[in-house]
């Protein structure tokens, strides 16, 4: 009966809610954001959102979030892996390999060789003429010509990675080391460090040379010229935006017209395409 008269005493009356209030849901994605980017454990996340003015919420709270979104809330104390020291480097770092290709001259089926650059920061690439002889005189010229190009491009390189083929030959990485470029060989066995230029060399391959008998250095040069510049000026690439490597190019937009002007260009009989506004 008591507790019956305590409830139509009580009634309308909404009880105060007691203990902590829940974390605001913009405080959750903050935690996520902030841990995800960084790699920091659940005690500097805190710290960094007292900083921003914020008040953090406990330390188990800041945990069970972090798990939640399967972040460790333990800080990141290992060592960086190559991923996270590529894309340190990555605004000032090139790779450096070779790629050859038996070619039909006069005097038969003769191997040439090519040597590449890759910036990893702006996927853009530097291919040297075509030699039958990679000999020390050639490396050290191609070595001399890619710092040039460097410097005309306004680009600043402080670390350039290689492989240890023995086709390298002495004095080519102490004209790097002349200007201030760092050179460093990869591991032994360790293909994988040079994912990025192996890429490009075999997309060269693949969607360029391995469609043509290639007769004599001058058609050697073209199709790879003919690669590069559609490579660099025509083709999307997904890794940076889905757009072309040089020129500016708008925000996706709906067209509001049901025609739009289109034309095709190609390169290389029709191998390459690709597609811009026809000009009004």
């Amino acid at each position: 009966m008591y507790l019956s008269w305590l409830r139509k005493d009580r009634e309308g009356h909404t009880p105060k809610k007691r203990g902590r209030p829940r974390t605001t849901e913009s405080i959750c994605n903050l935690i996520v954001k902030v841990a995800s980017e960084t790699g920091w454990g659940y005690t500097r996340v805190m710290g960094e959102i007292r900083k921003l003015g914020l008040k953090p919420p406990s330390r188990n709270t800041v945990k069970r979030v972090m798990k939640a979104n399967d972040l460790d809330p333990g800080p990141d104390r290992g060592p960086d892996g190559w991923q996270k020291f590529l894309k340190r480097h990555a605004e000032t770092l090139y790779q450096c390999d070779f790629f050859s290709k038996r070619i039909v001259t006069k005097f038969g089926l003769q191997q040439y060789f090519v040597l590449v650059f890759l910036h990893l920061g702006s996927r853009r690439g530097y291919v040297t003429k075509c030699t039958r002889k990679p000999n020390a005189p050639w490396m050290k010229e191609q070595a001399k010509k890619f710092v040039e190009h460097v410097k005309a491009d306004g680009q600043e390189v402080t670390l350039l990675l290689r492989d240890r083929d023995g086709i390298y030959r002495s004095g080519f990485d102490k004209v790097f080391r002349d200007v201030g470029i760092k050179v460093k060989n990869n591991s032994v066995r360790a293909s994988n460090l040079q994912t990025h230029i192996e890429r490009f060399i075999q997309s060269l391959q693949q969607e360029a040379l391995d469609h043509f008998i290639v007769f004599g250095e001058k058609h050697f040069a073209c199709l790879i010229s003919e690669y590069v510049e559609h490579y660099h000026n025509e083709r999307p690439h997904q890794a940076m935006g889905n757009v072309p490597l040089t020129g500016d190019w708008p925000e996706a937009k709906d067209d509001p017209s049901d025609t739009i002007p289109i034309e095709c260009r190609t390169r290389l009989g029709g191998l390459f395409r690709d597609y811009e506004r026809r000009a009004a």
